[in-house]
């Protein structure tokens, strides 16, 4: 007897798309063994990507634009309005999508069965970062979690996120309740992650990429690659916006309370000092267990920007 195909809400945020959105929904539309629906929300766009997109919509019943709902500033206002306002109730799975990668035509497929298989509720995958000089490069995502990793870092792009119905009703209800201070959290798929785990849902983290991940003048978040990135991230813990979306996300997830989360909250010089102490906890990858350590040492000497 043959089995149902699992049926999966795409969520795919779009601005200013028009150069490589046609590749990619391509791309999800050919995705084997699922039942799919692409649901398209749009922040305004000066290139026609809403024209394009309800001219296609009306074409493949399988994709669906959203109605317009203002000016979004961003990625992750866009997926926490798509999270909103798809309803839950008539699909298995659900799915981030960016508007200007390029999936394997199993991606979809795999992570469901990698869901079964490890019974977790969250799936997430390496990558395979590209770029226009076909240049590429895996992005390994995909070390041991650790106990405190989600307050700190997403888990991997959200790109290649799939969530179970339960996982999703659960994050839906939270992002009902806290929309307004959901507007001052910058990476939606960290906030998804952090949710996720605090609230004991298992995740897995996928070794093998599910996707070609493309790297261009307008990624709003890309590679960590090289020597660049990781000077750019450092300028955003100096700043403070780092240290700021983590105090953001752990009251959001209601982690505020803990102890060890308290013992650092205030991020008062001697209680980061401490916290550097617990890298191994907070990071998955070595590298950046190591960088979390130097960080927390040279945020507690020299502070951060105000």
């Amino acid at each position: 007897m043959l089995l149902k195909s699992p049926k999966i809400a795409v969520l795919l945020a779009a601005y200013n798309g028009m150069r490589w959105i046609e590749e990619q929904i391509d791309s999800i539309l050919a995705q084997s063994g699922v039942d799919l629906t692409i649901y398209v929300s749009i922040d305004p766009s000066s290139d026609g990507t809403e024209a394009w997109c309800e001219s296609f919509a009306a074409n493949h019943p399988r994709v669906v634009v959203l109605p317009f709902a203002g000016t979004f500033g961003g990625a992750s206002r866009n997926f926490f309005r798509l999270v909103r306002d798809v309803d839950t109730a008539d699909f298995d799975f659900f799915a981030f999508a960016d508007q200007d990668d390029i999936w394997n035509s199993d991606k979809l497929e795999r992570a469901v069965t990698e869901i079964g298989r490890q019974s977790v509720d969250g799936y997430s995958s390496n990558v395979t970062a590209f770029w226009p000089d076909d240049r590429t490069l895996l992005l390994d995502k995909s070390q041991p979690q650790v106990k405190w990793d989600y307050l700190f870092e997403a888990a991997g792009p959200g790109c290649t996120y799939v969530m179970s119905r339960a996982l999703m009703q659960a994050l839906k209800k939270s992002v009902l309740s806290n929309w307004e201070a959901l507007q001052d959290v910058s990476l939606h798929d960290w906030f998804c992650y952090a949710f996720a785990r605090s609230r004991c849902y298992q995740w897995y983290i996928d070794p093998i990429p599910s996707m070609s991940y493309r790297q261009h003048a307008n990624n709003q978040v890309g590679a960590n690659a090289g020597l660049n990135p990781l000077i750019s991230r450092y300028r955003t813990i100096h700043d403070g916006w780092w240290f700021g979306q983590v105090q953001r996300i752990a009251k959001l997830v209601g982690k505020d309370t803990d102890p060890f989360v308290v013992s650092w909250m205030t991020l008062r010089p001697c209680q980061l000092m401490k916290l550097s102490l617990n890298a191994k906890h907070c990071r998955r990858r070595v590298r950046d267990k190591v960088f979390f350590f130097i960080v927390c040492w040279a945020t507690a000497l020299m502070g951060k920007r105000t």
